[in-house]
């Protein structure tokens, strides 16, 4: 099992929550293509992500020695969570105020091998 985190992604967990039901279950270079084609900023998070977690499972000094094949991973779990809010107040019209919510999320992929 492998995993990689990005949290505090300045983007909004509803944006990237599509794109990780698209990945979830397929294999690394297979979701790395399907995300390669997809138009939105949330599918290059998700895509840094899931290279990232694919790098830590070929890296020797974290696997006790053993590298994993690329051809034999897939992804097992994809998750995107909330994460805080910058709360910002914009002025309306006759006094009142408007929230503004900005917000984060945390995107984390576990890998499995076959």
């Amino acid at each position: 099992m492998y995993q990689a985190k990005h949290r505090f992604a300045r983007i909004s967990a509803r944006k990237v929550r599509p794109l990780a039901d698209l990945v979830r279950g397929k294999f690394v270079d297979e979701a790395l293509n399907i995300l390669r084609y997809q138009p939105h900023r949330g599918a290059r998070l998700l895509e840094q992500v899931i290279k990232s977690a694919a790098a830590n499972a070929q890296d020797p000094d974290q696997n006790e020695g053993q590298t994993a094949n690329l051809r034999d991973l897939f992804i097992s779990d994809a998750r995107i969570d909330g994460g805080p809010m910058f709360k910002r107040i914009q002025p309306r019209a006759r006094g009142t105020a408007y929230g503004i919510k900005k917000r984060f999320a945390h995107i984390s992929v576990t890998l499995e091998e076959i």
